[in-house]
């Protein structure tokens, strides 16, 4: 896990297409099927919430 900046998220992995994010109210979310192009554009974006709202959540289960 990556520890990021975020008002709302506090980490996020990637192993094996499984992206890891974990929330700062201590909910972990597994997205299985994400690319790891995905996982890197998450990880540079200026709004985590933002970008995982807008494209990893409701779209990978």
């Amino acid at each position: 896990m990556i520890p990021v900046h975020s008002s709302a998220i506090r980490a996020i992995g990637w192993a094996g297409g499984i992206l890891t994010v974990c929330f700062h109210s201590g909910r972990i979310y597994d997205h299985p099927g994400v690319p790891y192009s995905v996982f890197e554009e998450l990880l540079n974006a200026g709004s985590k919430g933002r970008y995982y709202n807008r494209y990893i959540r409701g779209r990978y289960r």
